[in-house]
């Protein structure tokens, strides 16, 4: 269910998407199921719009891909990681509004 300039990403390929990506990364860990995941899809996806070029956005579906959400230890959905050279630099969870994650893409892109 990945939008416009959003990746879908799984267990076998997040380490060459996210941890090698020369940009910095948003993952968004999320179910079909999770309605604040759903609220938050479109903010996600504009946000993707927006740093296209300067930010990599990707989605992770927790249903079908146990092993990263455990790696990092996602506990609840939706949580967005930032990574930056491969490490995580920041993380929201539960549903917050698109200023709050721009303010976080902004200083992840400083």
């Amino acid at each position: 269910m990945a939008g416009v300039g959003v990746l879908e990403v799984s267990d076998a390929t997040f380490d060459q998407e996210v941890l090698h990506s020369e940009q910095p990364v948003l993952v968004d860990f999320w179910a079909v199921w999770c309605g604040p995941c759903k609220a938050i899809g479109p903010i996600v996806e504009g946000v993707a719009a927006s740093y296209a070029g300067k930010l990599k956005v990707a989605k992770v579906n927790v249903d079908e891909n146990g092993a990263t959400p455990s790696r990092y230890g996602i506990r609840g959905i939706p949580t967005l990681l930032f990574f930056k050279g491969g490490k995580v630099a920041d993380q929201v969870v539960g549903y917050v509004p698109q200023n709050v994650i721009e303010e976080k893409v902004q200083k992840l892109l400083a």
